[in-house]
């Protein structure tokens, strides 16, 4: 079978690691609509089927929990009748790497799934492969560029992209303000050092440490970023072990953009009294036990964008062989904004946050990137 050779050779959005980029010739800002579309599955009374495969697992309380809890919500509002997932979690670590192609394949040469979704840089080639052999199977892919260009648009493909650069820049506005407030426990307010844990140096974490870096000198030019990458994006312990050696260097406030590795920089901020800023998910309402140095959390909408995808697929209109780029404006990144938040940060931090935010909303800041698509 097609496995076996494999393995030889946003309607506006509901409220609600990490990769290596290239170009693409198809692009959309929100997601687009074509006339020549499927039937919906609505109207032909079928169950809409969606696998999603994480080459990684559940519990990172960042990336892949926000993906699940996206197909959770919408099939507790559709009901399991009209719209029905299944979660594949094929493991993060290097030993698993060998399986995460041919379960690729076995889900596509089922024939079952209405879309099958994926995401990560690490999936690109697998992808390319799957798209290939099975051009009847619609595939979602997130955070990540596909190359349109260079793997070949087989028109089964709908690709999603973040902004990841624009909410960062928020968060490096935050902590270069922070880190120089009196007054607050864990702050030095005469240093002016701030760190970034990154899981690897790809492109879709360069995007982060661009827009965390150009927040934060917009606020202050002298503030220095120390900048460390764990070398995956599991490994917790080495994250902790990084964040320690920050924090110890002088650095009170450090953002985690390293998913289940950068939880190790959540726990060393609690430990020494410091602040990290979370990511992908609301990480201080999940980590309750640490929510006290967690001011806020930098989230991409991975949920929401495939309740919005999967949706316009249902009513056929969603259009594929493009890639989707999704930041303010279009609801596919946010800060969270809540009580905690007002109680983490004073008021002056908070009203800059808002007016900045305007600012890249509106165009008069035009936040830098790694991501280029033309």
């Amino acid at each position: 079978m097609k496995k076996v050779l494999a393995m030889l050779l946003v309607t506006s959005m509901a409220i609600s690691l990490a990769a290596c980029g290239s170009s693409s010739s198809s692009t959309s800002t929100t997601t687009e609509t074509s006339e020549d579309s499927e039937e919906s599955s609505e109207s032909t009374g079928e169950t809409y089927k969606a696998a999603l495969l994480l080459n990684g697992t559940l519990g990172d309380k960042s990336f892949y929990d926000s993906a699940n809890e996206g197909l959770t919500t919408l099939e507790e509002e559709l009901g399991s009748d009209v719209f029905t997932f299944k979660v594949e979690q094929m493991g993060g670590e290097a030993s698993d790497e060998s399986k995460w192609e041919p379960t690729l394949l076995d889900y596509c040469d089922s024939g079952e799934w209405d879309v099958i979704i994926i995401g990560t840089w690490q999936m690109g080639d697998a992808l390319a492969n799957a798209a290939e052999q099975y051009p009847d199977q619609k595939f979602m892919y997130f955070d990540e560029q596909y190359d349109f260009d260079e793997n070949g648009n087989y028109g089964n493909i709908y690709n999603i992209l973040y902004k990841q650069n624009e909410v960062s820049y928020l968060v490096g506005a935050a902590a270069a303000m922070l880190t120089t407030t009196e007054g607050i426990d864990g702050i030095d307010a005469s240093t002016k050092l701030i760190g970034l844990i990154g899981g690897m140096d790809n492109a879709v974490i360069n995007d982060f440490i661009v827009g965390y870096t150009q927040g934060a000198t917009d606020i202050d030019p002298e503030i220095e970023i120390v900048t460390s990458f764990v070398g995956d994006f599991t490994d917790s312990a080495k994250g902790k072990e990084l964040a320690l050696a920050q924090f110890n260097s002088g650095v009170d406030v450090a953002f985690n953009v390293a998913g289940n590795a950068g939880l190790g920089l959540i726990e060393a901020a609690a430990e020494t009294g410091h602040y990290a800023f979370g990511v992908d998910s609301d990480q201080a309402a999940l980590l309750s036990d640490y929510a006290d140095y967690i001011p806020t959390s930098a989230l991409k909408n991975v949920g929401n964008s495939l309740i919005l995808a999967i949706k316009a697929d249902m009513e056929g209109t969603l259009e594929y062989g493009i890639t989707a780029i999704m930041g303010f404006a279009e609801g596919g990144v946010e800060l969270v904004k809540d009580d905690h938040y007002e109680e983490m940060l004073p008021q002056e931090i908070r009203d800059t946050l808002d007016e900045l935010e305007q600012q890249i909303i509106d165009g008069e800041i035009v936040v830098d990137t790694t991501i280029e698509i033309e």
